[in-house]
């Protein structure tokens, strides 16, 4: 909170909302209750007085230049919102800075590398929610926030914002700190969740989420079985798994070797993110309905 109170920027107002009743000094509590994060967000957005709505989760806090630099891109032609990366806080201990610097490899997360760490400005199509900033009339003209699902309501945000005609730009200096888990435990039940919730919208809304990358951790997992079924038919294909395994371990040791205290942390982090993704990519595959 104190963070957000610091900002260098002139006229803003801030808005928390909670589960239950309380006050913040310099802030408006609204207590919603129990809701889904995109409906906590079209609460905040209808008692806003700002032409700009600004987005930021509670474990996350914004660098003092996050509005003033995040205005300056959505004064550009057309532009309709602005995000950044969540970078990890330097003061997370070593397994969030782990955490930080798997998800932040372009082995993990591919193209969306951006959204934990710096990068050159660029379009794009999926700004995550932790760093999102938006004019307000473009979040009233695609109807708000869906209050449905969680996590990807910042995906289908982004695609209504994209079908309305709006540019999406992630900017390297529109900064939050996001807080990675705790635990082993919570960080692969979260990225288990990020998984299942990818793989559902890749059938319902295929125009961002049905791309190749979504699919690799998937793809790894069904590769390895299949080898070693068809290495059990056919003896050459120990050869061939063989390879790939080694050139897998050798990736990931690559990733790993860049840190210089988290090397086995990371290394083991890898596949074992793969693996969390992946199977929950294929769960939401063959989900029918997904419910919030």
């Amino acid at each position: 909170m104190s963070k957000c109170k610091s900002l260098d920027y002139k006229n803003y107002e801030i808005i928390v909302l909670t589960d239950e009743a309380g006050s913040l000094d310099g802030a408006q509590v609204i207590a919603t209750g129990p809701v889904s994060p995109g409906k906590n967000r079209n609460i905040g957005a209808s008692v806003a007085k700002g032409e700009i709505f600004a987005y930021i989760d509670a474990d996350a806090y914004p660098r003092a230049d996050w509005l003033s630099n995040a205005v300056k891109y959505l004064k550009r032609e057309n532009v309709g919102a602005v995000g950044g990366p969540g970078l990890t806080p330097p003061n997370d201990g070593p397994l969030g800075q782990a955490q930080g610097a798997i998800l932040s490899s372009f082995l993990v997360s591919g193209k969306i590398s951006s959204r934990y760490k710096g990068s050159e400005a660029e379009e794009s199509d999926d700004i995550h929610s932790v760093n999102f900033v938006a004019w307000r009339k473009v979040i009233e003209a695609v109807g708000g926030w869906n209050e449905q699902y969680w996590p990807g309501e910042d995906s289908l945000i982004c695609l209504a914002i994209k079908k309305a005609g709006y540019k999406q730009l992630l900017a390297p200096d529109v900064v939050v700190y996001h807080h990675r888990r705790s635990t082993w435990k919570g960080y692969f039940y979260q990225i288990r969740n990020y998984g299942i919730h990818r793989g559902y919208f890749a059938k319902r809304f295929p125009e961002t989420s049905r791309r190749l990358g979504y699919f690799f951790p998937s793809l790894l997992i069904l590769g390895l079985v299949a080898g070693v079924a068809l290495s059990l038919i056919f003896p050459v294909f120990w050869l061939v798994l063989a390879i790939a395994v080694i050139a897998y371990v050798a990736l990931s040791l690559f990733v790993a070797s860049k840190s210089t205290n988290n090397i086995f942390r990371i290394f083991l982090g890898i596949p074992l993110t793969h693996l969390a993704y992946g199977l929950g990519f294929i769960q939401g595959l063959v989900t029918r309905r997904l419910s919030r």
